[in-house]
């Protein structure tokens, strides 16, 4: 559509050109309820925007996506809406010093999860309603200026149905049948938001009293579908998040500025959260409806915490454009883990995130889109595809080294005065920058330049020589980067040196840290003078306590040691870093696949951490069907199959780590007698002492079963007779798609490339159970299918939907060189095509060529 892709430069222009004083947005959503005659289903949106324009008599544009508009008026001169609106624009010609723009428009509901999303509940017919906007959505719901630099008030109102309450950015009123809601702070667009329908709800509240003896009381929400409400635990959301309130108002020393606070779990959500003011949303599936891991609890609260950062890094003070979108991203990654582990009871998040969150970005920063973390955003497509690892993860790594060179006092006063100085405003790097040059007296200039401003990963590999007596005469750390990306950066690192405990015997007990030094690594190499003299250790972990971001190496002594005791190493995150480092060398194609499997069949019944063993497991599973040589995957899978089923028989009964290795169990089983197992268990003829095989593990066990043909259509419906809920219903469509059958593959390729009937949950339900790793021949006529459909998808399809079919269906399971020539060929002869659309092509083209290595070395291996 001409101009629904805003670009930077358009922004920038409209930016000078016009302020926002304030809007006005009513909404009336009584048509979210009824049968309609027609799609699609539409909505009324009445807008009033009073701006300014700094060159009266100039020309400018608003936004708004919408099936037609019914009337524009423009300083009380009505528009012909035919001449000024062309399906994602409004012109706006002649424009006065001060002006009133209303837009009256029909806005469709949306099945993507983009804008006004409708949903109906197939468990009770009930209908759901709630908006996400970022980055550029809110104008399919009300037209707008949409950019996150021209922030204004918002007053709202909306018409809904009888027995609905509605929710927005401000406290709602229910005045004869209208719901009215206070006008807002100045916010952006993408972060105004609306919820009805009804939703159970639950409340309570915050207090703080400050120094100065003044009180602020923050009324508390949370809700959900009704069908949810047995399985929401809102207590342990309402303690995190006063846990968060407290540690966030202890550290910034700017009160919470946007009045309530509600925290809506909603369906269908495309995201984990958004960090609307005053109404953040979540995907439901934060609220479990069967037995999960605390892993699950702190993954929920890391998010909790995350979006409540937002209020101050994003929400108060937001970015101009999309640029600097790592200013909100990158600071609520790192604070999210900063409260988790200094506010609540998950006082090990630090290594959930070394060892998650840094695997998604070591990830994103080796792919030929990879990007520095101030990256290039030319429009809004570019921007869409930039909320990913190094944005998130990278960025937040990167602060975690910002405050291990700055000193935690010294960034967090730069914080609070990067606050208050630009409140309500719009920001760009530099500003957060002299903020902290002062209070931490450094020059961050070179810092930023070579952390913020360059792309790609370093490594870090230690270099030990010993004298005769076996103590270290030098310890060095050789720094490396890749040819694409030369910067070799500075990190503050610490160094640790690991043996045996000297208090157990020999050949036995626990290898601990006996030495550890703190170095600025700098240039190729750095002696780590600190270290001389030290006994000569059995591993040497660079960048231990996780203060750097870098991929870590090791000497061969060290990885020798890692080989035979790893699980010994008695300090959790430690291990973890371990852990992190063999699979980037399996990454790599610098560790055999069927060695990392080895590793994880040998250590992993030992893990402590159970975020950690569930990693182990993603990783062994990703290391057996994408590294490991094909005529090693069935020995490497019987052997995951019967390591899980030992281990799943060892756990300590109803223990979360016997719920992680039934689930790993269910994941790699292939056997007959696996399958077999795994049936009984669901019919109850078979047991595990503990395992309760509740409606989720239920699931978990059918999706196998349906891949190999055990579970067939009949089963699958009488499951869903059983579970017949919104959660039961994606997971059928899921293990529906799983089946091993040309006429399965074909329907849900119909229903995904050829149909846009799906919802945004199906269609992602559906590609979950389309590429099973089980049917590489059955999935290869789909190859050139997939060419020859992704140019059409990408102009037809929501930019969501679009990416989830780009990347969901990209035939990475045809793991051969053919496959990776057809997608070059591709790229030749699209070079023309959408910028975002290659480049998620090129990622999927590197991941596949990544493969490829992987299986050589495995392969060379097991020669």
């Amino acid at each position: 559509m001409p101009g629904e892709n805003l670009t930077r430069d358009e922004a920038q222009e409209r930016a000078a050109l016009l302020s926002v004083d304030g809007y006005e947005v009513s909404l009336d959503l009584r048509s979210a309820l009824g049968d309609i005659e027609a799609e699609p289903r539409t909505f009324r949106s009445v807008t009033t925007i009073r701006f300014r324009c700094a060159e009266p008599g100039a020309a400018s544009f608003a936004d708004l996506l919408a099936p037609s508009v019914t009337a524009v008026s423009l300083n009380g001169k009505d528009l012909d809406p035919g001449e000024v609106f062309d399906g994602s624009r409004i012109r706006l010609e002649d424009l006065r010093a001060d002006n009133e723009l209303v837009v009256d428009a029909q806005c469709a509901y949306s099945r993507t999860g983009e804008g006004m999303h409708r949903f109906v509940d197939p468990e009770d017919g009930e209908v759901y309603l709630y908006t996400q906007y970022e980055p550029a959505d809110s104008r399919r719901v009300f037209a707008n200026f949409e950019q996150p630099d021209l922030k204004a008030p918002f007053r709202s109102e909306v018409r809904a149905p009888e027995g609905w309450t509605v929710w927005s950015n401000g406290v709602g009123e229910l005045v004869d049948g209208v719901w009215k809601f206070a006008e807002t702070k100045p916010i952006s667009t993408y972060i105004t938001a609306f919820v009805a329908g009804p939703y159970h709800y639950v409340t309570d509240s915050y207090t703080r009293t400050f120094d100065d003896g003044t009180t602020l009381e923050i009324p508390l929400g949370a809700m959900c579908r009704k069908g949810l409400a047995p399985h929401f635990d809102s207590d342990d959301v309402f303690l995190v998040t006063k846990q968060g309130l407290d540690f966030f108002h202890d550290h910034f020393d700017f009160p919470y500025p946007f009045g309530k606070y509600d925290q809506a779990f909603v369906p269908e959500y495309n995201l984990g959260a958004m960090e609307n003011p005053g109404l953040v949303t979540f995907r439901e599936e934060f609220i479990f409806r069967g037995k999960v891991t605390q892993a699950s609890y702190e993954g929920r609260a890391n998010v909790v915490l995350h979006e409540m950062a937002h209020m101050w890094f994003g929400d108060l003070v937001t970015m101009e454009w999309w640029d600097d979108l790592w200013l909100k991203e990158s600071f609520a990654d790192f604070m999210g883990a900063f409260a988790l582990v200094g506010a609540t009871r998950f006082e090990n998040g630090w290594i959930t995130f070394a060892n998650r969150r840094k695997a998604w970005a070591y990830r994103a920063d080796q792919l030929p889109s990879t990007h520095p973390i101030t990256a290039d955003i030319r429009d809004l497509q570019d921007a869409k595809l930039n909320f990913d690892g190094i944005t998130y993860a990278k960025g937040a790594s990167v602060l975690k080294q910002l405050v291990a060179y700055v000193g935690q006092d010294a960034f967090l006063e730069g914080a609070r005065r990067y606050f208050k100085r630009n409140a309500y405003g719009n920001t760009r790097l530099g500003d957060l920058l002299s903020a902290l040059e002062e209070t931490s007296g450094r020059d961050l200039a070179t810092w930023s330049r070579a952390w913020l401003q360059t792309a790609g990963v370093n490594s870090l590999t230690p270099q030990v020589i010993l004298s005769a007596e076996g103590r270290i005469t030098e310890l060095a750390v050789l720094q490396e980067a890749p040819e694409s990306h030369p910067e070799l950066r500075p990190h503050r690192v610490a160094v640790g040196l690991y043996r045996r405990d000297g208090l157990r015997q020999e050949g036995d007990g626990s290898l601990v840290r006996y030495a550890r030094a703190e170095v600025d690594v700098v240039g190729p190499r750095t002696v780590v003078e600190e270290l001389v003299g030290a006994d000569a250790p059995e591993l040497v972990l660079v960048n231990d306590d996780d203060l750097t971001y870098c991929k870590i190496r090791f000497d061969e002594n060290s990885l020798a040691t890692l080989r035979e005791r790893l699980g010994d190493i008695t300090d959790p995150l430690a291990r973890a870093l371990c852990w992190s480092a063999l699979w980037n060398l399996t990454r790599d194609a610098l560790m055999p696949a069927r060695d990392f499997v080895g590793l994880v069949l040998r250590f992993a019944g030992r893990e402590s951490d159970i975020g950690v063993l569930q990693m182990l497991h993603a990783w062994a599973h990703s290391a057996l069907v994408h590294y490991a040589a094909p005529d090693w995957r069935a020995e490497g899978g019987r052997l995951l199959a019967q390591g899980a089923l030992k281990e799943l028989r060892l756990a300590e009964p109803g223990s979360q780590h016997q719920l992680t290795w039934a689930r790993f169990f269910a994941t790699v089983a292939s056997d007959q007698a696996d399958l077999q197992l795994l049936l009984h268990l669901l019919e109850g003829t078979a047991k595990v002492d503990g395992l309760d095989v509740d409606q989720e593990l239920r699931w978990a066990f059918l999706e196998p079963l349906a891949a190999h043909g055990v579970a067939d259509e009949s089963l699958l419906a009488a499951e869903l007779a059983r579970d017949d809920t919104a959660s039961g219903k994606r997971h059928q469509v899921r293990c529906l798609a799983a089946r091993p059958s040309a006429a399965v593959k074909a329907q849900a390729w119909a229903q995904v490339v050829e149909s846009d009937a799906l919802s945004n949950a199906l269609v992602e339900a559906t590609i979950a159970g389309f590429a099973q790793p089980a049917q590489r021949e059955l999935l290869a006529p789909y190859a050139a299918k997939y060419f020859a459909a992704i140019e059409r998808v990408w102009a037809e399809r929501s930019i969501q939907i679009a990416m989830d079919v780009v990347k969901g269906l990209f035939p990475s399971l045809r793991d051969s060189q053919e496959t990776l020539d057809a997608t070059d060929a591709w790229l030749t002869a699209h070079e023309d095509a959408a910028p975002a659309l290659r480049r998620l092509v090129l990622e999927a083209r590197d991941d596949l060529a990544r493969t490829l290595r992987g299986q050589a070395c495995d392969t060379a291996a097991g020669s």
